[in-house]
């Protein structure tokens, strides 16, 4: 497979772009950005990866000091609807493996090939490898999340819950590495690559253990009835450290109470398997699990890890030995996607803060050592700039930066600070219309009950000025939930999309106001963890109403050509909105939500799967019935009887996140009261909308919709 030298790199975070007058844009032209996803580095030096989804055509991209010039690697120009995941770079740069296929933003079936293109002869979900200097990439086997050796001669992946190996040349045939019981998972090499730690999971236990070779039994290290997870090698690869929590059982539990979740960091002993505890999360709610982010081995003998254990979701460092934990990143603000430095001395993230107004809406980079609580700063301003990956050299660090003009790209940056230097600039088609989007504002107003919501107010030319004509108004619900919409493109493809929705909206005449409800992150835990949300009586709503009753008290908009729509959670809250409010509402788009809590498969069925887990037993669940009767309370389809608004529904009958028969469902419910809807279904796409040309349809749906119920009206 040939490669080619296509594009250079750029100075500063803006992105200089043919001058365009600001006029509306076509949908096509705001949706045809390239996204980059999947930054990679080398263990040393300066190589670096990434992926290209360039209107559904998914490649592999490359770049090295000192022009960081991209390079495509990959030649697959079709839009098939197969992602690229899981890059890995050997540790000096000559290798790149990655996974095609699958739908691993799933909730369940995420392995299972999808084939959105409906291609005759199917798909798969493979590994695959492709030297870093250029040639053909070449399947290595079906399987998925490849992790490349140490010593750079060979990668493990999984298949069918066992752990396989092959070579990186092709040499040897792909074989199984060994047979154990449980779906074994989370490869982990040894810093020299003579060992492999992973996590066999065992239903309501899970062990981590430790492969040598075919000679050597698997030494489990401190088995019990734990579930013990993510696994992390010492520097000398004599210890690892991991995470337990509590296996599953025990006495029947409240589904309405809020219940910590233990967890706690242990360092195992390789040689003899003897473990010992070196912290415990607090017994609080805020104490609680809530993933291995950051959790890594540091230098100094120092675990890192993150924790809500203060209210925000930060960074800690503690000794190996044990001891009080260090708080390394004090401040109201989210940590998110923190990477060790090269040295492992210090950690890199992104967060929620900085000198701007507004910066709870945006993000930047930041540094801080393993053993100081010295934050540092290493970009500011009003662009955002996310997932940072330190490279092998020590001194840079790649990530990802946009505006709230220019979409994502790839940058590199000096881990001393200075400006991001674009990467791939010039895949921005020369149309797109950068210089027709509006910069959002952000607003700030409270709930029915006091809560403090943050939204993002896209506005039209002249949607504010003095007598300037009522405008049409919308708003946007992000799914979910446990997101948060920004000042600027969004890291994410889906809320990209959702980014560039919003835009061409507002292009059109439309008022836009993107709302962060509670259960979203990055302002605190009270309001990520809300209480009576959710199953649990949909508080959130009320966030959402607030939203819609802030643009109804606009005086530039038309209170009687109100819209909202939405996808997944957003999807979820827009049904909820139709139902309990359809005075306030004209119309609205639910794609692929939920609507009935307590049906299995929900994404949120809670109540419904404990009531399943109950039948036939002794104990009974405590408050199961309450807790049915509020799930079933907080479903959109208890407010069917007073559902009057119009709404299109749609959805890919391949989603595997939210089932396809919550649509079917609410469709039988409308048609049966006379609701007016219209419908449309995606075959063989999943939640995602894997295909470029599926989303394309979608988006234009949904937006002519929108147009034809809400700018026709008369006022």
């Amino acid at each position: 497979m040939r490669t080619a030298v296509v594009t250079g790199m750029l100075l500063g975070t803006s992105l200089t772009l043919p001058a365009q007058p600001r006029a509306p844009f076509t949908l096509d032209q705001v949706t045809a950005y390239p996204f980059p996803a999947e930054l990679a580095a080398s263990a040393t030096g300066t190589r670096m990866a990434f992926t290209l989804n360039e209107r559904g055509a998914r490649n592999l991209w490359v770049a090295d000091a000192p022009a960081y010039t991209a390079r495509k690697l990959t030649a697959w120009d079709a839009d098939e609807g197969q992602e690229i995941v899981n890059v890995s770079l050997s540790a000096d740069g000559k290798w790149v493996a990655f996974a095609r296929g699958g739908d691993h933003g799933s909730n369940f079936d995420g392995l299972q090939p999808v084939n959105p293109a409906g291609l005759p002869g199917g798909t798969k979900l493979q590994v695959w490898v492709v030297p870093f200097d250029g040639g053909a990439a070449r399947a290595v086997a079906d399987g998925d999340a490849p992790v490349i050796s140490p010593r750079g001669d060979r990668l493990v992946y999984e298949k069918d819950g066992q752990l396989w190996v092959a070579s990186l040349d092709g040499s040897t045939a792909p074989r199984r590495l060994f047979a154990a019981r449980g779906s074994n998972a989370s490869a982990e090499w040894s810093p020299d690559g003579s060992r492999l730690a992973f996590v066999s999971s065992r239903g309501d236990h899970a062990f981590v253990g430790v492969y040598t070779n075919d000679s050597t039994p698997i030494a489990w290290m401190a088995p019990s009835t734990s579930r013990d997870g993510s696994p992390r090698w010492s520097p000398d690869g004599a210890q690892l450290a991991f995470i337990r929590r509590p296996g599953g059982g025990g006495a029947p539990d409240s589904l309405l109470a809020r219940v910590h979740q233990p967890w706690g960091l242990w360092v195992a002993d390789v040689r003899s398997g003897q473990a010992r505890k070196v912290w415990q999360a607090p017994t609080t709610a805020r104490g609680s699990y809530a993933g291995d982010d950051g959790f890594a081995w540091a230098a100094g003998g120092r675990l890192v890890y993150s924790s809500y254990e203060d209210g925000w979701p930060h960074l800690f460092s503690v000794a190996v030995q044990g001891g009080a934990p260090l708080l390394l990143t004090p401040g109201a603000f989210q940590v998110e996607a923190p990477r060790l430095t090269s040295d492992g001395a210090s950690v890199v993230y992104a967060a929620n803060t900085g000198a701007e107004s507004n910066d709870i809406d945006r993000r930047h980079l930041f540094v801080v050592p393993v053993d100081k609580a010295q934050p540092r700063a290493l970009t500011r301003g009003t662009g955002l700039e996310f997932t940072p990956v330190p490279l092998g050299n020590g001194t840079s660090v790649a990530l990802l930066s946009a505006t709230a003009q220019r979409p994502p790209l790839p940058a590199v940056m000096p881990l001393a600070g200075g400006a991001p230097a674009l990467i791939a600039a010039d895949r921005v088609p020369a149309n797109f219309p950068a210089a027709a989007l509006v910069t959002p504002r952000a607003i700030v107003f409270k709930a029915a009950d006091g809560t403090e919501v943050h939204g993002q107010l896209f506005e039209p030319a002249g949607g504010t000025a003095a007598g300037a004509a009522k405008k049409p108004a919308i708003v946007y619900v992000h799914g979910g939930p446990q997101r948060q919409m920004l000042l600027g493109w969004h890291p994410l493809d889906y809320y990209a999309n959702g980014y560039a929705m919003n835009q061409y909206l507002a292009s059109q005449g439309f008022m836009v106001l993107s709302v962060n409800y509670r259960l979203g992150t990055h302002y605190g835990f009270d309001f990520h963890r809300a209480v009576n949300a959710g199953a649990q009586g949909a508080a959130e709503y009320l966030d959402v109403k607030a939203a819609g009753e802030w643009l109804r008290a606009q005086p530039t908009v038309d209170a009687t050509r109100m819209g909202i729509y939405g996808g997944s959670y957003g999807g979820f809250l827009t049904a909820l909105a139709l139902g309990r409010d359809s005075q306030l509402w004209a119309a609205g788009v639910d794609i692929h939500g939920v609507h009935d809590f307590t049906r299995p498969g929900s994404g949120a069925g809670r109540a419904f799967a404990a009531a399943a887990s109950a039948a036939g037993r002794m104990e009974p669940i405590p408050d199961l019935d309450a807790a049915m009767a509020l799930a079933w309370q907080s479903s959109p389809v208890a407010s069917v009887a007073t559902w009057r608004s119009p709404v299109l529904l749609i959805h890919g009958d391949d989603d595997r996140n939210v089932r396809f028969s919550e649509t079917v469902d609410l469709a039988r419910r409308l048609a049966a009261r006379n609701v007016e809807f219209e419908e449309l279904v995606i075959p063989d796409d999943t939640h995602h909308f894997m295909r470029h040309a599926n989303q394309r349809r979608v988006n234009e749906a949904a937006a002519s919709y929108l147009q034809r119920k809400l700018m026709s009206r008369v006022p």
